[in-house]
């Protein structure tokens, strides 16, 4: 009786022997070359990455993401040929990633973000933007935000979905930047007279740039003054310098030329010091 038993036991064990070890041999080999497969297509994907000019944050993400999809798939085919069931796997995965999605919405929003960024650079390392009225040089563009360090040397962390859902000014894209200056003057002061003494004191200014040229006009008229804007072109890292710069020859220009302005307290012209 025991014989038999072990008899059937034996049997039993040939016959699953023989139903699997064909496919536990098929799925090594599957395996070994799909795992060579994919390190190999990982690689060429590495190398088109960075002929089309892709950031270099981003290029080692999408080659493992490859990677990673690629050599999952490679699991699945190996599963399958060995007869597992991935139904509730599935259902399992399904779950959890709606359940990550929901709790990292705005995690996944900046990541999102972030990956538009790299692509389509509106802005790269070095270049000084204006973010939702935040301005400064970029230093780092990460997946999740965009590292800015202000003129006050302060580094401003900004969510990159807040980049692609405000404007953003570049300031670097074309090499320049025009400073906005408004200057006072009375309304009894001639403007010719004033624009002269204005274009001659940016002269004054080092860092100014030649071309395009410095622009003066009247920009508004205001109850007690008008109001005048100044506007030279600088590179951006001179953009704080030739500002502090340029308002200091203008008072330095109005008192020399004895030019007077209009004084918030009242309308009575007061002399300018030194």
């Amino acid at each position: 009786m025991e014989w038999e038993k072990l008899n059937e036991y034996l049997q039993i064990a040939i016959d699953k022997a023989v139903f699997y070890l064909p496919r536990i041999i098929l799925a090594g080999l599957i395996f070994w070359i799909g795992f060579k497969v994919a390190e190999k297509v990982v690689g060429v994907i590495k190398k088109a990455l960075e002929k089309t000019g892709f950031s270099e944050t981003i290029r080692p993400f999408l080659s493992s993401t490859a990677g990673i999809i690629l050599k999952g798939t490679v699991l699945f085919i190996i599963a399958t040929i060995l007869g597992a069931d991935l139904t509730g796997l599935f259902a399992i995965l399904a779950a959890a990633a709606f359940a990550i999605g929901m709790a990292l919405q705005g995690s996944l929003g900046n990541f999102a973000s972030g990956i538009l960024i790299l692509t389509l650079k509106p802005y790269k390392i070095g270049d000084w933007i204006d973010v939702g009225d935040k301005f400064g040089k970029v230093v780092e563009i990460g997946i999740f935000s965009t590292d800015v360090l202000t003129p006050g040397n302060k580094i401003l962390i900004i969510p990159n979905s807040m980049v692609t859902e405000s404007v953003v000014t570049n300031y670097s894209e074309k090499g320049m930047i025009r400073l906005e200056l408004e200057i006072s003057m009375p309304y009894s002061e001639s403007f010719p007279k004033v624009q002269r003494i204005l274009l001659d004191a940016l002269k004054e200014v080092s860092n100014i740039l030649e071309d395009p040229v410095p622009e003066v006009g009247i920009l508004t008229f205001d109850s007690h003054n008008i109001v005048i804007t100044v506007r030279p072109y600088v590179e951006p890292d001179d953009f704080w310098e030739v500002t502090f710069n340029a308002h200091t020859a203008i008072k330095r220009a109005f008192n020399t030329h004895n030019i007077e302005i209009a004084y918030s307290e009242g309308v009575e012209f007061g002399r300018i010091g030194d």
